[in-house]
């Protein structure tokens, strides 16, 4: 196909078949688009660069993103998920093909709620320290897996309905090797969920205990004791959406996001004309641009099947943007951003999110383990001594 052929096909497909959705704005748990979202993955647009056994067109990145674009000119969700799509990606990459036929078209439709297993509280950063466990059950008995540990920092859990799991299944070899990566289904004894209130007043993160909780064995993504490479195929996408993505506004999460916004409350403050604030403003922007761009390079890298470290600079990146950007809200706004509430929308809005900001310091790994990334595989820098990397897991001290 020409790329013209491409942008009239797409462009007659939406013409026909899309009416539009009500504004939505949660982000967890099954998607309340599913329907409209099923109707793009069977057309091939929800994944236009995978092959045609997997819901995708092969098409080329370019004609993809004229796709993509396409979509965006719509308003309609559901395009180029074969970038930002986690869930599907490791699993298309690392699961069996049976466990694929049934896994992989409900996460393109969102038809199914997902969360993250990895973080525990005795592990903080290292998650190769990791000490949930897997024990296999006997064949005799049917096989798979029973689960028991403690998670913790889990957007999503009480709603979701497979959680992506690391856990240990052999404690006699160095930690980075003992570990396996599992889709565990969530609605089931064995899983207690309890939320955590959040600095900005809102309860997405969970504790989540797992005792003798069962996964099949199907479930079970990659080799045995081979997890911590799935779990790196994992981590990317994850760094590609949280540098690529943030949350806008509490106030008005459909509304305009971004430098729009800064813009916006910049002229609505009578500020645009200060040479001080326009600096500001076009510092924040130029971030964006720079790390759009960075992005691209570094999503362009995992669609050849590298898991990139550069995704570490886009999230690093997108954390320093979001407090830049809740200050320069601040400063706009003055006195104003002192007041809080529905009746004061704008400085709810700033302070929303200078808190939420710490979300993406912390969440999905934090600026310091971006920071040792970066050094480390993107600068060749020496790596950071780790006394235990070599030693079984069973003889490592724990505190």
């Amino acid at each position: 196909m020409t790329d013209d052929e491409v942008l009239r096909e797409v462009q007659d497909w939406l013409a026909a078949h899309w009416k539009g959705l009500p504004a939505h704005h949660e982000s967890f748990g099954r998607d309340p688009r599913s329907e409209w979202l099923a109707q793009v993955r069977d057309a091939g647009w929800a994944v236009p660069r995978w092959s045609r056994d997997w819901y995708g067109r092969e098409l080329s990145n370019d004609q993809a993103r004229i796709v993509e674009r396409a979509f965006a000119a719509a308003g309609a969700p559901g395009a180029g998920q074969d970038r930002s799509n986690l869930w599907a990606n490791t699993a298309l990459a690392h699961a069996t093909d049976a466990f694929k036929r049934v896994i992989v078209p409900q996460l393109l439709a969102g038809e199914v709620g997902m969360c993250l297993l990895y973080s525990e509280p005795g592990a903080g950063s290292d998650l190769a320290a990791i000490r949930t466990r897997a024990d296999k059950v006997p064949e005799s008995e049917g096989g798979g897996w029973r689960i028991t540990g403690q998670k913790v920092w889990t957007s999503g859990a009480a709603v979701a309905d497979y959680g992506m799991l690391i856990a240990r299944t052999d404690w006699d070899v160095p930690k980075h090797r003992g570990i396996s990566f599992f889709f565990l289904p969530m609605k089931q004894d064995g899983v207690e969920v309890r939320p955590l209130r959040q600095i900005t007043d809102e309860a997405h993160f969970n504790e989540v205990f797992i005792t003798d909780a069962f996964v099949p064995e199907a479930n079970l993504l990659g080799p045995l004791n081979g997890g911590w490479g799935v779990l790196q195929t994992a981590l990317a996408y994850e760094r590609s959406v949280m540098g690529d993505n943030a949350r806008g506004p509490r106030s008005g999460a459909g509304g305009p996001k971004g430098d729009h916004s800064l813009l916006g409350l910049a002229r609505e403050a009578g500020k645009l004309d200060d040479p001080v604030v326009r600096q500001e403003v076009a510092q924040v922007i130029a971030w964006r641009v720079l790390n759009k761009l960075n992005t691209r390079r570094a999503k362009a890298e995992l669609a050849q099947g590298n898991s990139s470290s550069i995704m570490s600079l886009g999230k690093l990146a997108m954390s320093r943007i979001l407090h830049e950007e809740a200050r320069v809200r601040t400063l706009l706004l003055g006195a104003e951003s002192l007041l809080e509430g529905p009746e004061h929308p704008r400085a709810e809005d700033a302070n929303f999110l200078a808190l939420n900001a710490y979300f993406t310091s912390i969440g999905g790994g934090t600026d310091q383990i971006q920071r040792n990334i970066i050094g480390e595989r993107v600068l060749g820098l020496p790596r950071e001594p780790e006394v235990d990397r070599t030693v079984p897991f069973r003889e490592v001290r724990a505190g």
